[in-house]
């Protein structure tokens, strides 16, 4: 468990990050046998593209160091409840557990209608992947609440 917050602790840091660049605080890493094989930062806002989730990144980033082989067998670490979005590319990669800090209730993977990450009717997903919910949650919070006043002020500047 203590691993477990060292990870989160670098995904707020990737937040951090996605934040200061006008995105929304999420930041996400894989993880395969306690390494990092994969890391994201979101960067939808700041780019126009929607794909950008750091989740995805995450993904992407392993691909591309030659880690598809075990995605099914990661840990996906990540500030924010995965998106519907991102949650279809979990559940396709079958990313064994996810483990996040603060759920988002409307778009969301497991906390939504739209049960994505938790669905076991789609035989080619498999099992659906261990979640882990609430991990240092309240540095979370407080980084939307940063988002949510950087967005106030963009408001009133405009």
């Amino acid at each position: 468990m203590e691993s477990y917050h060292k990870y989160m602790l670098e995904c707020i840091e990737l937040a951090k990050l996605a934040l200061k660049k006008g995105n929304p605080p999420v930041g996400s890493l894989l993880v395969f046998e306690d390494k990092i094989i994969g890391k994201g930062i979101e960067s939808g806002k700041s780019t126009g593209d929607i794909t950008q989730h750091a989740e995805i990144l995450a993904v992407k980033d392993a691909l591309n160091q030659g880690y598809k082989d075990v995605l099914h067998q990661s840990v996906m670490f990540t500030t924010h409840e995965p998106c519907i979005m991102c949650s279809y590319l979990i559940r396709h990669h079958r990313i064994a557990k996810i483990v996040f800090g603060v759920s988002v209730p409307l778009v969301g993977g497991q906390s939504s209608e739209f049960k994505i990450l938790e669905t076991e009717t789609i035989p080619k997903w498999g099992k659906k992947p261990e979640i882990e919910s609430g991990l240092l949650q309240h540095e979370c919070e407080l980084l939307n609440e940063q988002f949510t006043v950087q967005l106030a002020n963009q408001k009133n500047i405009n």
